[in-house]
C-alpha cells in the first residue's frame, strides 16, 4: 500500500518520504506518520476501520518550514491510498448490493452531474452574497464543460485533473462548498469505474 519506515545500511531508521527539499515548506512528519498508521489499521481491518476515500481526499497536513515531508511525495501517496480505499469500498459495495444495483447507483449519480452542469453558464451553482467570496463562475463553467464533455462524449479527463483543480476567487462567485460536494461527486464515480 504505503511505504513505510525501514532500517537502512547503517541502522539508521530511514523516513516514509524524503524530506522537502532545503527553503521549501513541507508537511509535519508526526502528523503524515499519524495518520498513515491510521490508515493502514483501516485497510487492514475487515469493515474498512471507518476511514472513507472522501476522509483521505479531504486530509490536510500542517505545513512546516523546516523537517517536513516532500508535499509532492505525501500527496502522490494520498491519491494512491484514496484509489486503493475506494476500489475496496467498490468491491464491498458490489458484494453487499450486487454488481448491478452498484452500477445503477453509479449511472444515477453520473446523470445528477450531467444535469447540474447542463444549466446554463453562469447559473450552474448558487451564488454567494455581494459581500462575500467565492470560485471565479468563468473558472468554474469552463471546467464544469470538460466535466461535461468527459461523461458525455468520454473526453480526457482524469481524476487527477479534478482533485488538483483551482479556482480564482471572486466577490458574489459560486458558493464554494457546493462546487466542492460536485467535484467529490465526480471523484466518486470516476473511481467507481474503473
Amino acid at each position: 500500500m504505503l511505504a513505510s519506515a525501514s532500517v537502512g545500511q547503517n541502522g539508521d531508521v530511514t523516513s516514509t518520504f524524503p524530506p522537502a527539499r532545503k527553503g521549501k515548506p513541507g508537511y509535519d512528519v508526526e502528523e503524515v506518520e499519524r495518520f498513515l498508521a491510521d490508515a493502514r489499521r483501516a485497510y487492514s481491518a475487515i469493515d474498512g476501520g471507518g476511514l472513507t476515500s472522501d476522509e483521505i481526499r479531504h486530509t490536510a497536513f500542517r505545513v512546516v518550514r523546516r523537517d517536513g515531508y516532500s508535499v509532492r511525495h505525501v500527496d502522490a501517496a494520498l491519491e494512491r491510498l484514496e484509489e486503493a480505499f475506494a476500489a475496496r469500498e467498490r468491491d464491498r459495495a458490489i458484494a453487499e448490493r450486487g454488481e448491478d444495483a452498484y452500477y445503477r447507483e453509479t449511472r444515477e449519480t453520473a446523470q445528477e452531474i450531467v444535469d447540474r452542469l447542463a444549466r446554463p453558464v453562469g447559473q450552474r451553482f448558487r451564488r454567494v452574497g455581494i459581500l462575500t467570496r467565492g470560485y471565479h463562475p468563468d473558472d468554474v463553467d469552463s471546467f464544469a464543460d470538460r466535466v461535461s464533455g468527459y461523461f458525455q462524449r468520454g473526453d480526457a479527463v482524469s481524476v487527477e485533473n479534478v482533485r488538483t483543480i483551482a479556482f480564482r476567487s471572486r466577490v458574489g462567485g459560486y458558493d464554494e462548498t457546493q462546487v466542492d460536494v460536485l467535484l467529490d461527486a465526480v471523484i466518486r464515480v470516476m473511481l467507481a469505474v474503473r
